[in-house]
Order: C-alpha cells, then structure tokens, then sequence
C-alpha cells in the first residue's frame, strides 16, 4: 500500500501501546475464535489502527464496526468482515484478493452458529380478560404494525443473510464509449429466510459518465443454503469519464432487506474516450 513500510507501522504501535484492544478467548466459541483469527491478522498487518485501516488503507467500515469485529462478542457481517481482511490482508500483506475472499468466507460462514431453541415452558391456565382491555391491546398492535410496515427504506428480518461469493468486472475496468456488457454477483443465501419476490433496486451512482443500466432486476426465488447469479446490462454511453452504480436487495415496494451498514452491490468503471 502507499507509504507502508516497517518503520511506519512500528511508530504507529508505540504510540497507542497500553490502549491494546484485548484479545477475544478462541475457546470461548466459534465467534470468538472467528474475531481471534482477525487479531493475529492485524498483528500481522502491524496492528494499525482501526481509523488508520480506514483513512488509510480504505476499508469502507465504520470504526466502531471494525473494532466490534475484533471483541468476538457478536459475529460480524460479511461486509464488515470481508472490509477487515481485504485492507490488512490484500493491502498491506499483498495477499492474492480471490484466495484471501474464498479463505475468509470460509471461516466466517464456519462461525455462524444457530442457536437451538429453548424447550416451550408448560403453558399456564388462560386467563380470561376483560373485553375493553382486549379491544384496546389489539388497537395498539394494529398501529405498532402499520408504522413498523411503513418506515422507510429498510425491512430487516431476523435470520435473514447474504454473502457474496464472486463478481465480474473489476474497479477500475476501463471500457470504451457506446459499449454494451453486463455485471454480474455470485451471491448465496446464507440465512434462514427464503428469498421470494425480492429485486436488486438502485441506490446511488457516482461519476460523470452518462453510462446507464436497469433500475430494478429482480432475484427470482433462492431458498436458505442456495446461490444465484445476478446480472445486470450495462451502456457505457457517449461520455468518457468515471461511471459507479450501485444495487442493495428491496421487497416490491422498495423497502431494503438489509441494515444500511452492509455494503451494496455495485460496478465502478472508467469509459476511455
């Protein structure tokens, strides 16, 4: 990476040292050795820090996300994950990008652990309440439903996960003006929750290219376990310069699946004159 050198990295160390983020115990659980195994990799890196990982070698995660990721607490997402290891391991180290993905998402998905459920308690006697009271409740669950059904732009479920396998066209590709080609993802669905009725929607594109592509594609129906490969066409169009647009997965009515601190899907290109 630009600039990094042995001696950098050791000053950065003294300066923070005795504000050492503590190692997570590996034998813990399966999450723990998971954020373990990220430590010994930013020990390798030279233990930057989380803003240096950031301003510096350009991992798209929040600091408090990153350094979450290395408490071993709660697993990470993929993006966060993959955000962690890309800048230490492909950055700093010079690890092969493919290898270092296909490693990484091996152990994360190996961490993800389903929790059985509790055994059912013994049911009590029904208790009879009054009718008011019973009207009244299911007057408030009926407004809690429609303002949880109508907030904007996201539509979490629990158990519900991604995690991208693949992808065509590299950053930075450079195509020429007037030029058709298509993006693709290899995601699988590593949740719980089957995928049915959900599209990639655009939400943001950068650039002064006039390339354009579709507003919506949709997934088709992946079940837990299965992957798809998604695609979108592409125009390059008729002025040169930089073209980035980006898709993150919504429901018919647009609401977005997942949190806003995963990472969308996206291409980034340069069309040469």
């Amino acid at each position: 990476m630009n600039g990094v050198d042995g001696s950098v990295i050791r000053e950065d160390d003294s300066r923070k040292r005795g504000r050492k983020q503590q190692r997570p115990d590996p034998q813990e659980s399966p999450v723990a050795e998971f954020a373990w195994q990220l430590c010994e990799l930013k020990e390798a890196a030279g233990d930057p820090s989380y803003d240096r990982m950031r301003s510096e070698f350009g991992a798209a995660a929040s600091k408090s996300a990153l350094s979450a990721a290395a408490r071993g607490k709660d697993l990470p997402s993929w993006e966060t994950t993959w955000e962690f290891v890309r800048c230490l391991a492909v950055g700093v180290l010079g690890q092969d990008e493919s290898t270092a993905r296909r490693e990484w998402s091996k152990r994360w998905e190996s961490a993800r652990t389903v929790p059985e459920p509790d055994p059912e308690p013994p049911r009590p006697e029904p208790r009879r309440w009054p009718k008011w009271l019973v009207a009244g409740v299911a007057a408030v669950l009926v407004v809690i439903g429609a303002v949880w059904w109508w907030m904007p732009e996201q539509r979490p479920i629990p158990g519900d996960a991604s995690l991208m396998l693949s992808e065509t066209v590299p950053d930075g590709t450079e195509f020429a003006m007037r030029q058709n080609f298509a993006k693709t993802w290899e995601v699988r669905n590593v949740g719980r929750e089957p995928w049915e009725g959900r599209y990639l929607a655009q939400v943001f594109r950068e650039g002064d290219a006039a390339c354009t592509a579709p507003q919506r594609v949709s997934v088709g129906d992946v079940s837990p376990g299965e992957t798809v490969t998604l695609a979108v066409p592409v125009f390059t169009g008729n002025e040169p310069g930089r073209c980035k647009i980006a898709w993150k997965m919504v429901d018919e009515d647009g609401r977005q699946f997942f949190p806003e601190d995963l990472r969308p899907v996206f291409f980034d290109i340069q069309i040469r004159p």
